[in-house]
């Protein structure tokens, strides 16, 4: 696979807000490309923008008039996750892998970071004959869940490599953040 694009359907369950009244959701469209390029389209509830070119990423919230760029190095992309999102990672070498769920069509895979991460786990669920993905949830290490389902799968379209790129409008406030040393 060279690319893929879906519409997609994100919900977060915050642990520490377990008795409030539901999750958060929010709504769009998602492009990946090899190597390590992505767009993240939000346009429900209120619109923003995720986009790395491979080498800087960009977060826009056009409501507050302000965009954050950075590197799109470890900083970025740390942890398997989003590795293997990006087509970067290696399931076996990165991961424990179980089939918690294999239930007519669909198969559940648990994937466990091998090294330390960000997340306690990576669920994939995914076709059990073209193993399309279908939908994720990660499991951060305080117990909150985002689950990421996609929809209208398109895979290598040749994708352009502008959709890519982000240019911030006029007037948009540009802050520059840099990966934290160790």
């Amino acid at each position: 696979m060279k690319d893929l694009s879906a519409r997609f359907e994100q919900t977060t369950r915050v642990a520490s807000l377990r008795n409030a009244s539901g999750a958060a959701e929010s709504s769009g469209k998602v492009v990946f490309a090899k190597p390590g390029k992505m767009r993240w389209s939000y346009e429900e509830p209120n619109p923003s923008l995720v986009v790395s070119d491979g080498s800087v990423a960009w977060v826009y919230d056009p409501a507050a008039h302000e965009a954050q760029r950075m590197p799109a190095g470890e900083a970025l992309l740390s942890g398997g996750a989003m590795q293997f999102l990006l087509g970067r990672g290696d399931l076996r070498r990165d991961f424990v892998i179980r089939a918690p769920s294999c239930e007519g069509d669909v198969v559940v895979l648990e994937l466990v970071p091998r090294e330390p991460a960000t997340y306690e786990k990576l669920e994939l669920s995914a076709d059990r004959k073209t193993g399309d993905v279908s939908e994720t949830r990660v499991s951060d290490l305080v117990g909150n869940v985002t689950r990421v389902a996609f929809h209208d799968v398109r895979v290598n379209e040749g994708v352009p490599e502008k959709v890519f790129e982000f240019h911030p409008p006029d007037g948009v406030r540009v802050i520059e953040l840099q990966p934290v040393q160790p």
